[in-house]
């Protein structure tokens, strides 16, 4: 059952769900804070690919690489306001 899985495998499975079909939108919330490094390396594939295929991809997360290595526009939001 998920209530056993670590939170890093919990994060994989869900953006995996909700990755693995295409999607006029998707929100990925902090998805990839968990994974390590090659979690994050192929979940950032997929999101480029998703992207590509004239999806919108709406992507929240705190690591500014990710945000660079995946985006190709982004909104920053610091304390509450919109920069």
């Amino acid at each position: 059952p998920m209530r056993t899985y670590s939170s890093g495998m919990s994060a994989r499975l869900r953006f995996s769900i909700a990755a693995v079909k295409d999607h006029d939108v998707l929100l990925v919330d902090e998805a990839l804070a968990t994974g390590d490094a090659s979690f994050r390396k192929r979940s950032e594939a997929r999101i480029r690919q998703l992207r590509e295929q004239a999806g919108t991809v709406f992507l929240v997360s705190h690591s500014n690489k990710s945000i660079r290595d995946t985006c190709e526009r982004a909104l920053w939001l610091e304390h509450g306001e919109l920069r």
